[in-house]
């Protein structure tokens, strides 16, 4: 039996959010992928509480794709969140943010962060960046336990 592999986009701004998910489509992955737009409904999802407390679907998604600058909670204390419990301390986060910081790039691999890259500004750039993400992580990557 083939397991689902689902994709959490963690991103409230909807031009990205559109782009990303073309992009995923654009290299036929055919996959489930979740759109989560704030901090707080990115935990309420992975931890199956609040409005997804019903939620359908695999227990966890195969990655999160996960953008730092969140309403309610930002992407640095999801990720702090993640790795301190143990249903989600493996789970495979990429930061996918527009932050050309250096510091933000440290404090996401020192909470746990699997990879950070940088949100292209330029549209097709962006497009191949999504896409070879998608491949990378759902088709190449082998996850702990998967």
């Amino acid at each position: 039996m083939m397991k689902i592999k689902t994709i959490l986009l963690v991103e409230d701004n909807f031009q990205d959010e559109l782009l990303t998910l073309r992009a995923l489509r654009k290299v036929n992955l055919a996959n489930q992928v979740d759109v989560v737009r704030d901090g707080q409904q990115a935990l309420d999802y992975l931890f199956r509480q609040g409005e997804f407390a019903e939620r359908k679907g695999p227990e966890l998604p195969t990655v999160v794709l996960l953008d730092l600058n969140l309403p309610r909670i930002g992407g640095l204390e999801v990720l702090d969140r993640l790795r301190a419990d143990p249903r989600t301390a493996f789970l495979p986060v990429v930061i996918l943010t527009s932050s050309d910081e250096e510091r933000d790039r440290l404090r996401s691999y020192e909470n746990g962060a699997n990879s950070f890259v940088r949100k292209p500004l330029d549209f097709t750039e962006f497009a191949e960046t999504v896409a070879r993400l998608g491949v990378y992580w759902l088709a190449t990557n082998e996850a702990p336990g998967g």
